[in-house]
């Protein structure tokens, strides 16, 4: 997908959130600043995501129980009760004095970046999948976080999934 495909279907996306009852905040500037920690531990983060990341501020499902994860929560400086990686510390948190299955999760949440949390019906999340060339997203939920299906192809795909129900 080419850059002006990608900033119009954030930008459908975005008219699409809001007219369902989103809280969509849209960011002053197009700057985006990452924390280095999360840079440094996550390659190849798809260009459409970045995109998104450079325009939307928040992004929060109108029963507020659904939020994208944006800037604010990857440079810990968001006014949330999840961190960021907060599913990713449960499964740590559960794997305690068991060094092999402890770095398994820590290997697996290496090569998936979540992008949105949800505490609808349990704890879930959809992350993309750094381990392939377009950042195939997926989708885990609680108890087993990392047991995950794939629902779209790409980020672009994502959007468009999320906008093809209205229920969501």
């Amino acid at each position: 997908m080419n850059s002006g495909k990608e900033k119009a279907l954030i930008r459908e996306f975005i008219t699409w959130a809001e007219e369902h009852g989103w809280e969509i905040k849209r960011k002053s500037g197009s700057e985006l600043h990452l924390d280095s920690g999360i840079t440094s531990r996550y390659k190849g983060w798809p260009n459409e995501y970045l995109e998104f990341l450079e325009v939307v501020e928040t992004c929060v499902a109108p029963d507020e129980q659904t939020w994208f994860i944006c800037e604010a929560e990857f440079n810990h400086s968001a006014e949330t009760e999840f961190r960021w990686n907060e599913f990713e510390m449960l499964s740590v948190e559960a794997a305690a004095g068991d060094p092999a299955w402890l770095s398994e999760i820590t290997a697996w949440w290496d090569h998936h970046l979540p992008i949105v949390m949800s505490v609808e019906d349990g704890y879930s999340f959809y992350a993309i999948d750094l381990t392939t060339d377009s950042g195939v997203i997926v989708h885990g939920c609680e108890p087993e976080f990392e047991e995950v299906e794939t629902v779209a192809d790409s980020f672009g795909e994502f959007l468009a999934w999320l906008m093809s129900d209205s229920s969501r």
